[in-house]
C-alpha cells in the first residue's frame, strides 16, 4: 500500500530521519545511515564540512545529494539572525537547496528551543523562499503559529536534545497533531527503539534522531533497530489497537460451544 511520508510535495518511503553527527568517523556514519534506511539526513552546517572548508574531507563524499535528501540545520544557533545567516550559507553551498531544518536554541545547558526567536526566523526564511521544517517545543499553540507562517513540517521535541528520556508528554503531541495539517515529526529525546515505536503509534508522521543511534554501543545495529521500530509503530497505528479495558478481562479464544463443567 502507498503510505509515503510527504514533505513539501516530495514523497519518501522511510519515516525515519537521521542526523550525521557524533559518529567516530565517516565510515561509521555511512554504515549507520544505510542501516537506518533513512532518505532524509540532517547536516549541522556549523559542525560539518559540505564544501565550506576545501582542505577537509566533505560529508557529501560519503552521503551524496544524488542518493539522499539533505536537510541543513542550524544546530548551535541562539538567535534568529544567526539561524537565517547559516541557512543562507547552506543554500549557497548546495546550489540553491531550499529544504532546511530550523532550530534556534534558548540556552547551551538544556538546548530547549527559543520559540520567540524560532518564530522570527521562520517568518524571514519562508518569505525568502525556504521550505522550513522547524524544531520547536511541544506547545500546540506555537505549533499552529509555525504552520500558519508557512513551515512545511512541525518538529516538536519528545524530551531534551540528547537526553534519551523518550516521550515525556504524549498528550501535547496529540494536541499538535489535531491542530496542524503539515507533517508532525518527533525531534529530540528518543533513546531507544521503543521510544520511536511509541511516537509512531501515537500517529506522528515520522521521527528524527541522531544521538540515539550515534551514542549507542553499536550504532549500526541500533540504526537497524530504529528502522524496524518506526515501521512497526506505523503499522500498529494504521492497524488500530484494541481498546484498553480497566478491570475487565476478555478471553483470547472464542467461548461459544465450550462444554459446561459437571463439577457440583
Amino acid at each position: 500500500m502507498d503510505d509515503n511520508l510527504i514533505i513539501a510535495g516530495k514523497k519518501y518511503s522511510s519515516r525515519l530521519l537521521v542526523g550525521t553527527g557524533k559518529y567516530k568517523d565517516f565510515n561509521e556514519t555511512r554504515a549507520a545511515v544505510e542501516a537506518s534506511g533513512a532518505e532524509i539526513i540532517t547536516i549541522a552546517i556549523r559542525r560539518s564540512n559540505i564544501g565550506q572548508n576545501p582542505g577537509e574531507p566533505s560529508l557529501l563524499e560519503i552521503l551524496p545529494p544524488s542518493k539522499y535528501t539533505l536537510l541543513p540545520n542550524t544546530a548551535g544557533c541562539y538567535s534568529a539572525e544567526d539561524a537565517v545567516r547559516t541557512l543562507r550559507l547552506a543554500r549557497e553551498l548546495l546550489d540553491g537547496h531550499s529544504l532546511v531544518k530550523l532550530e534556534v536554541l534558548g540556552d547551551p545547558q538544556s538546548l530547549y528551543p527559543n520559540v520567540i526567536e524560532t518564530i522570527a526566523a521562520a517568518k524571514t526564511l519562508v518569505a525568502d523562499g525556504f521550505q522550513v521544517m522547524v524544531y520547536t517545543s511541544d506547545d500546540p499553540i506555537v505549533a499552529k503559529q509555525l504552520e500558519d507562517i508557512g513551515c512545511v513540517a512541525i518538529m516538536p521535541l519528545a524530551s531534551l536534545i540528547g537526553s534519551g528520556m523518550g516521550i515525556l508528554n504524549p498528550w501535547n503531541l496529540q494536541l499538535i497533531m489535531e491542530r496542524v495539517q503539515v507533517p508532525v515529526i518527533v525531534d529530540a529525546g528518543v533513546g531507544t527503539a521503543s521510544d520511536a515505536a511509541i511516537a509512531m503509534e501515537l500517529g506522528c508522521d515520522g521521527v528524527l534522531m541522531n544521538t540515539a543511534i550515534a551514542g549507542a554501543q553499536l550504532p549500526v545495529l541500533m540504526a537497524s533497530a530504529m528502522r524496524q521500530a518506526v515501521e512497526a509503530g506505523r503499522s500498529a497505528y494504521k492497524a488500530g489497537r484494541m481498546p484498553k479495558k480497566l478491570y475487565s478481562a476478555s478471553p483470547s479464544s472464542p467461548t461459544a460451544g465450550i462444554i459446561a463443567s459437571t463439577r457440583g
